[in-house]
């Protein structure tokens, strides 16, 4: 019964694809935040006792940065209750059967995740056909 709900979910959940392509940063855990990666689109910022590491449109970042460049990010629309279980579980689970990189981002609304250029088109088909709905560009917010 739990299985077939959860498949449910997944049929009537749908996600945008981003218009800019991001990069994925790391800098020391002590250096500062920098302005450069703060915008107004998506950007991530994460702070560890290891790293801080940054997710931003990639024509931000400056050349002598540590970084993996090409990546576009697939945003699941939300918001997502704290309640609902599995989400990004089931989203990243046909990418993973197609072996397809990913990079999560969870917020407090919704989950971002990051697939290297290239992999774009196999991921789309790998969710359509696992039955999520795609928001085609212009039908949501990219910037949240």
């Amino acid at each position: 019964m739990k299985e077939a709900d959860h498949r449910l979910n997944r049929a009537t959940r749908s996600f945008s694809v981003l218009e800019k392509t991001f990069a994925i940063c790391q800098l020391p855990a002590n250096a500062a935040v920098p302005e450069w990666c703060m915008g107004d689109v998506f950007f991530s910022i994460t702070h560890t006792p290891d790293e801080l590491s940054i997710v931003c449109p990639q024509d931000s970042v400056p050349l002598d940065v540590p970084v993996e460049r090409e990546w576009k990010c697939f945003k699941l629309e939300g918001p997502i209750p704290f309640s609902e279980t599995g989400v990004l579980a089931s989203f990243v689970q046909p990418l993973s059967d197609r072996a397809i990189p990913v990079f999560a981002i969870s917020t407090y609304n919704t989950d971002y995740v990051l697939i290297k250029s290239g992999w774009e088109h196999m991921a789309l088909d790998a969710l359509l056909k696992a039955g999520y709905k795609w928001m085609a560009q212009g039908a949501s917010d990219n910037s949240s």
